[in-house]
């Protein structure tokens, strides 16, 4: 629906129309992907340039975050680790993929020493869902589960000592 000026020009109905949101800011941006999951410092100014946001405002968007607590790389690092473990995965993946955060070895140090979590557990509990047959005794089933578990990122003493209670138990 138009309406017509006193001049005659076709004016935009207010009704019909949408308002627009304003354009959330640097700050706003990355606090809505902080309360969707831990993400480490790298990771939020990657994700705000990718958004538009230029790296100035993005820096200084993330700075303020992690003064206030919203963001910390070492809560991040905690996450992820208790994440990938749960899933099957080793402390050298882990670490590895910590690395790719370009987080400080302190702070991945930190994550690595203050996990709670049993490796061997964890690695018995990836073959049982993965590779039962490695606990048969087969010496070929055997070797696909060790070579599953280093690629896992689990060492070779710790899939060996797995396979060993594996069998006495």
């Amino acid at each position: 629906m138009t309406a017509s000026g006193d001049d005659g020009a076709v004016l935009p109905s207010s009704m019909g129309q949408r308002r627009r949101r304003p354009e959330p800011s640097p700050t706003q941006r990355a606090l809505a992907l902080l309360t969707r999951r831990e993400h480490s410092r790298e990771e939020l100014l990657r994700k705000l340039g990718q958004r538009g946001v230029a790296a100035e405002e993005a820096e200084a968007a993330v700075a303020g975050l992690a003064d206030a607590g919203w963001q910390n790389d070492a809560r991040f690092a905690e996450s992820l680790l208790r994440s990938r473990a749960g899933s099957g995965y080793g402390p050298a993946w882990i670490r590895a993929e910590l690395g790719t955060h370009r987080l400080g070895n302190d702070v991945i140090a930190a994550a690595m020493d203050g996990f709670q979590g049993d490796w061997e557990c964890i690695a018995r509990d990836y073959l049982q869902r993965r590779h039962p047959q490695a606990f048969s005794g087969d010496r070929e089933a055997q070797r696909k589960g060790v070579d599953a578990l280093l690629r896992r990122g689990f060492s070779m003493g710790q899939a060996c000592a797995v396979l060993a209670k594996g069998e006495a138990a």
